[in-house]
């Protein structure tokens, strides 16, 4: 199974129309980068944990790499979601590569700069505010820090029209057998100009945009992004 599937079934097993009227205050988490062994092993049980519960597995050991950005969301002192961002590396490339380093090597030829989310996992007592959260702070970090244009992730056919919907996810690469999971999976590509475009109009519009059917109105503010924005390049976690 993809690392990024986790969340779909997740969210789409625990009522997302019941989690998303819970009130602001219910559930307080802190967005933070897990740059220690202590706070990467936290992600790593919860990524145990999550994959387990589903009957899947996940090398939660593997070795931290340079590239990798860890976040992870905390709920009074506890790790209650994490991802990483890859991003690309002359020496290292992507996940991705492993499978599909034909249809990236295209990509990079034409000037673009991609990166990889990957290892997903939401605990499943948690609203998909945190979801959200973690998506957005990785943007901040993929586009505003690092320049970062694409998002490129491996996706088992069966979870692609999460992906398409909630985020605006477009096909890339049909489906290949990954070995890494013995499975197919499909490369699928966000371009973070779609991205930008609808964080600007739905970001922080949890309540007025009820209709909208997207993860965006889950996200920050625009505004909000500045400050965190300004933050990150501050070095202040």
């Amino acid at each position: 199974m993809d690392e990024t599937a986790i969340v779909s079934l997740l969210i789409e097993e625990g009522a997302p129309e019941k989690l998303a009227l819970q009130a602001l205050d219910q559930q307080l988490f802190h967005i933070r980068l897990a740059n220690s062994t202590g706070q990467r092993e936290a992600a790593s049980v919860l990524l145990q944990k999550m994959y387990g519960w589903r009957g899947y597995e996940v090398d939660a050991a593997a070795p931290h790499q340079p590239n990798r950005i860890t976040l992870a969301a905390d709920n009074q002192g506890e790790t209650v979601g994490t991802m990483s961002l890859c991003l690309d590396d002359p020496a290292i490339g992507l996940p991705a590569d492993e499978n599909f380093g034909d249809i990236l090597s295209g990509l990079r030829q034409q000037g673009r700069r991609l990166c990889e989310p990957a290892r997903l996992a939401i605990d499943r007592n948690v609203s998909m505010r945190v979801f959200a959260a973690l998506i957005h702070i990785s943007y901040v970090y993929a586009h505003n820090l690092h320049g970062c244009t694409d998002y490129v992730i491996e996706v088992n056919p069966r979870h692609v029209m999460f992906y398409k919907r909630m985020l605006g996810f477009g096909d890339l690469a049909p489906a290949r057998h990954c070995n890494r999971v013995g499975a197919p999976a499909v490369l699928l590509r966000l371009d973070l100009d779609h991205m930008r475009t609808q964080i600007e109009r739905h970001g922080g519009r949890m309540e007025a945009d009820a209709k909208e059917r997207s993860f965006y109105p889950f996200f920050f503010s625009p505004q909000d992004e500045a400050g965190i924005t300004l933050r990150l390049r501050e070095g202040r976690n």
